[in-house]
């Protein structure tokens, strides 16, 4: 035991599965005795910094009395629709681009262009062609994921042993065969991974998109509270995006563990 907490402080130390997750509900503890304590001596009105407890009562009354559920379920509908097109879309585009410079060449500068672009700049385009309705929503989403998740596919792709592909080819195979019995299952333990981290990414810009003349979804709720400086009902709202955020990718974590567990 004493081994195993020693090598928590060495430099690329094992990594016990139980360990960690004391850690990090160690963490947790840390940042709420912080939170509270800085709520107790009043270093910010409570009107500016509510306390840990203000604001799970405030989640609660969201969630039973305002149909806080309701907003819920629309933002991970316009998330999870707005990633699963995205990826739909990045992994074969991305697996295109490791496998044909052609695909690479004429895609590559476009694509580092349009990423680096700031989703907020593009509201008022998506407004323009897509109009207010639940479109310009999903495609504001679909905007900050797509471009960054069709590279990293392509880098997955491009790591894939060049060998793999030499044998598939020795043995006659086509390279729709290639690439489908060779190049995916290879790269699909690291795309897993980087698909559960873009769609943190997708999160992150749903306040954006909840923007465009909405009227439901945690990013309203957030919004419209901002307006009224109710800073416990803000607090409230990413607290649930955070416990979704969080659900969610130690489900993927679970999965991956499952899926591939030759790689553990």
């Amino acid at each position: 035991m004493e081994g195993g907490w020693r090598s928590l402080i060495t430099f690329r130390g094992a990594e016990r599965r139980g360990t960690m997750m004391m850690l990090g509900i160690l963490s947790f503890i840390i940042v709420l005795v912080l939170w509270w304590g800085a709520a107790a001596l009043k270093l910010l009105p409570p009107q500016y910094l509510p306390s840990p407890g203000a604001v799970v009562v405030r989640f609660y009354d969201l969630l039973v009395k305002y149909g806080f559920i309701g907003d819920i379920g629309i933002s991970i509908f316009r998330v999870w629709t707005a990633f699963l097109i995205s990826a739909a879309m990045a992994i074969p585009f991305g697996i295109m681009m490791s496998s044909f410079p052609i695909v690479n060449g004429m895609s590559q500068s476009l694509i580092d262009f349009i990423r680096y672009l700031p989703v907020p700049a593009l509201v008022p385009l998506t407004i323009i062609w897509l109009g207010i309705g639940e479109a310009s929503k999903i495609a504001l989403l679909w905007l900050g994921t797509f471009f960054q998740l069709v590279l990293l596919v392509a880098d997955d792709a491009r790591r894939v042993p060049r060998e793999y592909i030499e044998i598939g080819l020795t043995t006659g195979a086509k390279p729709r065969h290639i690439l489908g019995s060779i190049v995916l299952p290879a790269m699909l333990p690291s795309m897993v991974d980087n698909l559960r981290i873009t769609l943190g990414w997708c999160w992150t810009y749903l306040i954006i998109a909840e923007i465009v003349a909405a009227d439901s979804g945690i990013g309203y709720v957030i919004m419209s509270a901002r307006r009224y400086v109710k800073t416990d009902e803000v607090m409230a709202g990413i607290l649930a995006i955070g416990i979704i955020g969080l659900a969610t990718d130690q489900a993927i974590r679970w999965l991956h563990r499952r899926w591939f567990i030759y790689l553990t």
